[in-house]
């Protein structure tokens, strides 16, 4: 198993979570009770922005332990390891179970790419027949607040109807174009994300597609409502 890594998502992915910690600091609250995440990958994205807000601490689960192991060294390579914590295991399973203060802020860039099944190039990117099971999974998880990567072919549409149907709003988003790489081009993987497009399930160009990363609330103190345009600017 190998861990997962592309400069371009991981930098949009990280510059994101820190706009988006930092504007709305006073309404999510983070100082108080730190934020929960769901898959670490190499933790560098993060590990940068736990050392730009000097008040974040993080709180990681990852189910692969070559991935947890290598997390832990960028962390304290970056110097943010009394901060910025991983453990090996399910996050469903552990992060609400850890005995602590309740966190209401979960971040994640969960695995997005759309298969019939498992069996593509790299497994672990794998997010179900749709893309979205994992973020699906993690609004259904009942934190009040969610910062998460919602991909452009990977049914917005049915994940922001979701969102909603669960009583959170899309209060702000950053959303970046992206090439499709090596994973998201298998021939397997690229007829699947054609066929859910052509379903109205998702957008996505010949070369590219987009990938916001957004926040979502139920808490009435942390305002917005951006829904439509989260999924004007998804459609390529």
């Amino acid at each position: 198993m190998t861990c997962f890594s592309s400069a371009d998502e991981s930098a949009h992915y990280g510059f994101s979570v820190c706009m988006l910690l930092e504007q709305y600091r006073s309404q999510l609250r983070w100082e108080e009770n730190g934020v929960v995440e769901l898959g670490t990958g190499d933790a560098t994205a993060i590990a940068d922005v736990v050392r730009s807000l000097p008040d974040l601490r993080v709180r990681s689960y990852d189910i692969s332990a070559p991935t947890v192991a290598t997390a832990r060294a960028n962390i304290a390579a970056r110097g943010v390891a009394d901060r910025y914590t991983v453990e090996l295991g399910d996050f469903f399973d552990q992060a609400d179970s850890s005995g602590g203060p309740a966190v209401s802020t979960v971040i994640s860039n969960p695995p997005y790419i759309p298969a019939p099944d498992r069996d593509i190039l790299m497994p672990e990117l794998w997010g179900g027949l749709h893309g979205n099971d994992l973020v699906l999974q993690l609004l259904k998880a009942g934190y009040d607040n969610v910062i998460t990567a919602v991909a452009s072919y990977s049914d917005p549409v049915e994940t922001v109807r979701t969102a909603g149907d669960l009583g959170y709003r899309v209060v702000n988003f950053l959303a970046m174009g992206l090439d499709f790489g090596a994973y998201s081009s298998e021939p397997k993987v690229r007829d699947h994300i054609r066929r859910i497009c052509a379903e109205g399930r998702g957008w996505a160009g010949e070369d590219g597609y987009m990938v916001a990363v957004a926040l979502l609330s139920r808490d009435p103190d942390v305002r917005g409502d951006r829904a439509d345009q989260l999924l004007t600017a998804l459609q390529v």
